[in-house]
């Protein structure tokens, strides 16, 4: 925030110049609504749902197998011996034991697979967003998606999400995709 100050105060001090303030050209962008109607976005989070989907049918094999042993063990702990119930006991540990990790082995997979899989759409976003703003002479283009901007005159900012979407090739009237899978547990 302070960071923000300090820019907004220097803009400030260039805007009340005289003569230099005619010069100054502003843009401002919501990336993540840029990033949102992307294809190339729409295509990683198809991969990142499969991703996580068969993460997930995984995890459901091995708690169906902890589950079945967990059955069996109810139903046939009275007729074992002292040593097959120790076994079986260690048995349902380990299974469980296997899941935690598998889950927590899942987690981090999935955000590696996720930055991975939209590094290059964010890279494509911002490589657009720069040409976007050297082509038109922008000093600064703000991104509103991060709310740290806490007003824009658009008569005075030019809005570039409509540049962008152009030159990424994106309709004007697509909507974001949106994710039905859920991260792995």
């Amino acid at each position: 925030m302070k960071h923000l100050s300090k820019i907004l105060l220097v803009l400030f001090v260039l805007v009340s110049s005289t003569g230099f303030a005619q010069n100054l050209k502003f843009g401002h962008i919501n990336s993540q609504e840029l990033i949102s109607l992307m294809p190339d976005r729409d295509s990683a989070l198809v991969k990142l749902e499969k991703y996580a989907t068969d993460l997930d049918e995984t995890l459901q094999e091995m708690k169906s197998e902890f589950q079945t042993k967990l059955n069996t063990y109810q139903q046939r702990q009275a007729t074992w011996t002292a040593a097959v119930l120790e076994a079986r006991q260690k048995e349902l540990q380990e299974i469980d034991q296997r899941i935690s990790q598998y889950q927590q082995t899942a987690q981090q997979e999935y955000q590696q697979m996720q930055q991975l899989l939209f590094a290059p759409v964010l890279q494509k976003a911002n490589e657009t967003i720069t040409n976007i703003g050297k082509q038109r002479g922008l000093i600064y283009i703000f991104d509103t998606s991060t709310g740290a901007i806490p007003f824009i005159n658009p008569d005075l900012s030019e809005d570039i999400l409509p540049l962008a979407k152009t030159a990424l090739k994106i309709p004007a009237d697509k909507k974001p995709m949106s994710f039905g899978g859920q991260q792995p547990e």
